[in-house]
């Protein structure tokens, strides 16, 4: 099945030569990436051996064997456990962002939490696996399948701080300019969950933990042998903690948000002593990595190579404004056209990270998008002086921002074709309403769930001036 469910009408509009190039490697790139079929891969159950990897389990020494899951792509990761052990499960809960008709479970509870801020569902479904959790023993197997967005779906802040009081620091630090890493350092060292505390909660009852997990952070390097426990595993509710209660407050600090989030939040963190930091350390649990940040970028080179196209990876290390990273590519773009710099053209310019969007003012928001769909709509205002230069951005995952799709896709003939409906792409951005024009001009990219979670993926594809004509 194809990842990019409306690439037809993608293709209707636009140089759809260069759109065809673009779709083809993202589409591909996604299809490696599913986390069903790696993980599928390499679990088996045999008999009353289970078999993940290098390592097997017996399940006759185990009374209960529990699924718990949070994530974008927790749907692939959960069905892929739940499709393997079979009756051997003894339950499940799976806490999603999108369920799909044709996502299947045996003995698995799937609830729909909420992303990016939190919600009650995805809460009390958060409270149920406390509930279990308290109750087992050392003869217990937990299987634990955590991709990115844990943190908002698996949400279950520490007493003193309430349900809405989460929300509200998400949706401020969200919009704050803040990166990933410092927003996750306030979010996890709230939670009763996140951070590695779910894993604490495991061990401190004497079970077991097997953990499985994709790392959408910013700096991990390329995954090696999947099939490998992966002693660096960090993160998660279910890892070691990177961050600490000092990250926590710089990120207050250093943004200004003190006065704008709420003050149980900010009156517990900054008095909260040694004793509420988040473990650092669980070397008794075993780990699996399935896909890392650099991994789709590395994927996606291949594909270009194959279809017969130069390729380099600029980075998977993409921060940053958003709107300025597309007027980046694009003048990148016209450097490559006109003088065959970095690259001569045709060629393939890969990238990954996460591209923020800072919204300061609510009042200023009069539609729906994100970070990719604004990037390629800044591309798409100074990419039409490059004939033929188009840019996908997506959300790997499947969702981007406030939108039900993945991102964009723009080229030099977009700029046009919202002009020619009376959009003003400029006025877009200040509105940020640029899932509106997307849709307008056939530039949404719609995938649904894709079963990773490697945060953003760009492609730029650059054809040659004569090509282009």
């Amino acid at each position: 099945m194809k990842k990019i469910r409306n690439a037809s009408a993608l293709l209707a509009t636009g140089d759809r030569v260069s759109r065809q190039i673009v779709l083809e490697i993202a589409d591909r790139t996604l299809q490696r990436l599913d986390s069903y079929t790696r993980m599928r891969e390499m679990m088996s159950l045999e008999g009353d051996i289970l078999k993940i990897g290098e390592r097997q389990w017996d399940l006759r020494a185990k009374r209960n064997v529990y699924l718990f899951g949070a994530g974008k792509a927790c749907n692939h990761m959960a069905m892929a456990v739940d499709h393997t052990l079979g009756d051997r499960l003894t339950a499940g809960i799976a806490i999603v962002k999108i369920l799909e008709e044709s996502d299947h479970f045996n003995k698995t509870e799937v609830v729909v939490g909420g992303h990016p801020l939190p919600n009650d569902v995805g809460f009390e479904a958060s409270k149920r696996i406390i509930d279990i959790v308290d109750l087992a023993g050392p003869d217990d197997l937990f299987i634990c399948v955590i991709s990115g967005g844990s943190s908002a779906l698996m949400s279950c802040p520490v007493e003193g701080i309430s349900l809405q009081d989460e929300i509200d620091t998400t949706d401020v630090l969200l919009k704050s300019g803040a990166g990933i890493y410092e927003i996750n350092a306030v979010r996890r060292h709230i939670s009763a969950l996140n951070g590695g505390m779910l894993a604490k909660r495991i061990q401190d009852r004497g079970a077991e933990m097997i953990g499985f997990g994709i790392s959408d952070a910013v700096g991990s390097p390329a995954t090696g042998d999947i099939r490998k426990p992966y002693a660096a595993y960090k993160s998660t509710p279910i890892g070691p903690d990177a961050t600490t209660l000092d990250d926590a407050r710089a990120t207050i600090v250093n943004y200004d948000v003190a006065d704008r989030l709420p003050r149980s939040v900010v009156d517990y963190l900054m008095n909260a002593g040694p004793d509420k930091e988040t473990p650092k350390a669980f070397p008794q649990h075993t780990y699996f990595l399935l896909n890392t940040l650099p991994d789709s970028c590395l994927y996606a080179r291949d594909v270009a190579q194959d279809m017969g196209l130069q390729s380099i990876i600029l980075s998977s290390f993409l921060e940053g404004e958003s709107r300025d990273a597309g007027t980046f590519m694009a003048s990148l773009a016209r450097e490559i056209q006109a003088y065959g710099n970095p690259i001569k053209p045709p060629c393939v310019l890969l990238s990954s990270g996460e591209v923020t969007t800072r919204i300061l003012d609510n009042a200023v928001i009069k539609g729906h998008g994100g970070p990719g769909q604004e990037m390629t709509v800044s591309f798409a205002i100074a990419a039409s002086k490059t004939r033929g230069a188009c840019l996908l951005s997506i959300d790997s995952e499947g969702t981007d921002g406030t939108a039900p799709i993945a991102g964009g896709i723009t080229d030099s003939a977009s700029l046009s074709a919202a002009e020619t409906l009376g959009i003003n792409l400029h006025q877009t951005l200040r509105d940020h309403s640029c899932y509106e024009a997307l849709d307008a001009i056939g530039g949404g990219v719609f995938t649904g769930n894709t079963g990773t979670n490697l945060c953003d993926l760009n492609i730029l594809y650059v054809p040659a001036l004569e090509a282009a004509q």
